[in-house]
């Protein structure tokens, strides 16, 4: 009997297992998940409870709900990946896991201690918080509940980050609860980011770069944080440039998990090296990633998880028949931003191509506008949770390829 492995039960890795369950002969094949998790988060969700527009119940389910019976499913933390024996030791009684494929979706997390004073210093959960973790979400949601306004900083520690436009979406939102509650003029809303610019692909920037000035956002930009005061409510950079400020929204460094560390087979944030066009590992060839886990120049979202799937199992599948894998995978990403007042942009990407305007997913038709401000794009984006729950996770079909398509798109 062979074995085909995934660890992470996260998006990437349920989506492989209802795939594969589909593919191998469960006569020769024993498909084992190992989590160390019993909780599955729609992390998209997250955004949404600061402001109350989702609890932790909205986006909180059963993984076991979301992995075929014939898969089996293992809740342990991972000791190591030991690549070269093709075995995985687990922390749950000592188990040692010998694989013949292997598939990693381990994801990332952030790591707000990678920057001096962020937890360490007294403030953190008190007026620094994140809202990458249900946790910091659903902290900042009882904040915010009862702040009466002030000086709101959201800073990005260091790129990559989780969904690289959820900053943006933060802010937006903000600016909406603030007027919402009819105190908009009593908070001041500052991004304080490492990248040039709140929009960095010339289209897009051309298009979109003055909605924070429009909102009444400030902007700095090339700020490198150094470390936090949170005695003194400081942020400063590495150019000792400081900011000051009342509530620090903070977007901590993002790495790979721990286990790609223990089992040395990341770079220097834990991600694992490979192939950006056929998601296999540059070092093991039995050995494949999926989603965030990985060094791919891609966004770390759902959505390139989604157009990785059918790459990842199309390239598995002709691996075990001796076959060279395809380099099909072009770093496509879709991503709603949603810009608060109930109205949204859509941006499709590449590797090659920036965002460009047009319409989406029916040339001409749409309904969803890209690089465009619309109501349509905010319900397609609160639509995609059920999309997501009922679709996505059980490796359901979606009306698009895999490879982003020009068609509809004004070039």
């Amino acid at each position: 009997m062979k074995t085909f492995l995934i660890l992470g039960a996260g998006t990437g890795g349920t989506m492989v297992a209802n795939k594969m369950v589909h593919e191998l002969d469960p006569q020769e094949w024993k498909i084992i998940i190992v989590d160390q998790f019993e909780s599955h988060y729609y992390q998209p969700g997250f955004l949404f409870i600061p402001f109350g527009i989702y609890n932790p119940a909205d986006v909180t389910k059963r993984k076991r709900d979301f992995i075929p019976p014939q898969v089996e499913f293992v809740i342990s933390d991972i000791e190591v990946i030991e690549p070269d024996q093709n075995r995985v030791r687990l922390a749950k009684e000592n188990r040692v896991i010998n694989y013949d494929y292997l598939v990693i979706s381990t994801g990332c997390k952030i790591h707000p201690e990678e920057t001096e004073g962020m937890v360490d210093g007294g403030g953190w959960r008190e007026n620094i918080f994140d809202f990458y973790t249900i946790e910091g979400a659903a902290a900042l949601n009882r904040f915010l509940k009862f702040w009466k306004g002030g000086r709101l900083v959201l800073n990005v520690a260091e790129m990559p980050i989780k969904c690289p436009v959820a900053p943006l979406e933060f802010l937006f939102l903000a600016d909406w609860y603030f007027t919402q509650r009819g105190i908009r003029d009593k908070v001041e809303i500052v991004y304080a980011t490492p990248l040039p610019g709140a929009f960095t692909k010339p289209r897009a920037s051309s298009i979109l770069g003055d909605m924070l000035e429009r909102k009444g956002i400030n902007l700095v930009a090339d700020f490198n944080i150094g470390s936090v005061d949170a005695g003194a409510n400081k942020i400063a950079s590495y150019d000792e440039t400081e900011i000051d400020y009342d509530l620090l929204v903070t977007v901590p460094t993002n790495m790979g998990s721990g286990v790609i560390q223990r089992s040395e087979m990341g770079d220097d944030l834990n991600f694992v090296p490979v192939n950006k066009h056929t998601l296999q590992s540059d070092q093991w060839e039995n050995i494949w990633v999926i989603g965030d886990a990985g060094n791919a120049p891609t966004s770390k979202a759902g959505s390139v998880a989604h157009f990785m799937l059918d790459v990842i199992i199309e390239n598995i599948l002709r691996h075990m028949e001796g076959l060279n894998p395809l380099p099909k995978f072009d770093g496509h990403a879709n991503c709603y931003i949603e810009s608060g007042f109930e109205k949204g942009i859509l941006i499709d990407f590449n590797y090659d191509v920036e965002p460009l305007p047009g319409k989406f997913p029916l040339p001409g038709l749409g309904p969803f506008s890209l690089l465009q401000e619309t109501a349509a794009n905010h319900w397609g984006k609160m639509a995609f949770r059920w999309i997501y729950w009922n679709i996505l996770l059980k490796g359901g079909e979606m009306p698009f390829e895999s490879q982003m398509s020009m068609a509809g798109k004004w070039a």
